[in-house]
C-alpha cells in the first residue's frame, strides 16, 4: 500500500470498485463541493500506476504554487471565457500511450444545476471511456463504477452518472443538486 493509502485509511475512508485497466481514460467524480474532494482525490489517484491530469482554475497558477499545481497534474482553465480546451486535451490523450484526466462536471464547489459537458465532449472526441466515481462523506466511501465509452446521447451520459452519484453524500449537501 501506498503512502497515500495510508492515509486514507487512517483518515477511516475505503475505496469501492476496480481501477480501469484502460490506459487511457476521463474519471468524473462527483459530487464537487469541497476544496477537501481535491485532497481526497490526490490522495486517492496517488495509488494508482497512472499520473493523474486535472482541470483547474487558471487563478491558482501563481508563483510559486502554479509549479506545484502544475508538477502535480493541473491544467489551468480560464473560466471567465470561451477556449479550445477541449481541443487541447483531446490532442493530449491523442499524443499519450496512458492519460487519466479527472473533471468535475460541476466546474466549481458552488450549487449549481448544470453540469459542463466538456468531460463527455472529451472522452468522446479522444474515443476513451468515461469512470465515474464518487466521494461518499458520510461513509467515508471512494467510489469507482463501471468504465463506459460516451454514446450518442449526452443526456443519457449524464443521466447514468447522475444516477451512479446519487449513493453518495457530499462534504456540504446544500451545494449539490442531485
Amino acid at each position: 500500500m501506498s503512502i497515500s493509502g495510508y492515509i486514507l485509511k487512517w483518515a477511516g475512508w475505503k475505496v469501492i470498485g476496480n481501477f480501469p485497466k484502460e490506459k487511457k481514460f476521463v474519471i468524473v467524480s462527483v459530487p464537487h463541493t469541497s476544496m477537501w474532494d481535491f485532497v481526497i482525490g490526490r490522495l486517492f489517484l496517488y495509488q494508482y500506476p497512472i499520473k493523474p491530469k486535472f482541470l483547474i482554475k487558471k487563478e491558482l497558477f501563481f508563483f510559486p504554487f502554479g509549479y506545484l499545481v502544475k508538477s502535480m497534474g493541473g491544467i489551468p482553465v480560464d473560466r471567465s471565457q470561451k477556449t479550445d480546451i477541449v481541443e487541447r486535451l483531446i490532442t493530449m490523450f491523442n499524443h499519450s500511450d496512458e492519460m487519466m484526466l479527472a473533471i468535475t462536471p460541476e466546474g466549481t464547489r458552488k450549487h449549481v444545476t448544470e453540469w459542463k459537458p466538456g468531460f463527455y465532449y472529451i472522452a468522446k472526441g479522444a474515443r476513451v471511456p468515461i469512470l465515474p466515481s464518487y466521494f461518499d462523506y458520510k461513509n467515508r466511501i471512494i467510489c469507482m463504477g463501471d468504465v463506459f465509452y460516451a454514446s450518442e446521447n449526452i443526456e443519457d451520459d449524464i443521466k447514468h452518472i447522475r444516477e451512479f452519484a446519487k449513493k453518495a453524500q457530499p462534504k456540504h449537501p446544500e451545494k449539490y443538486a442531485y
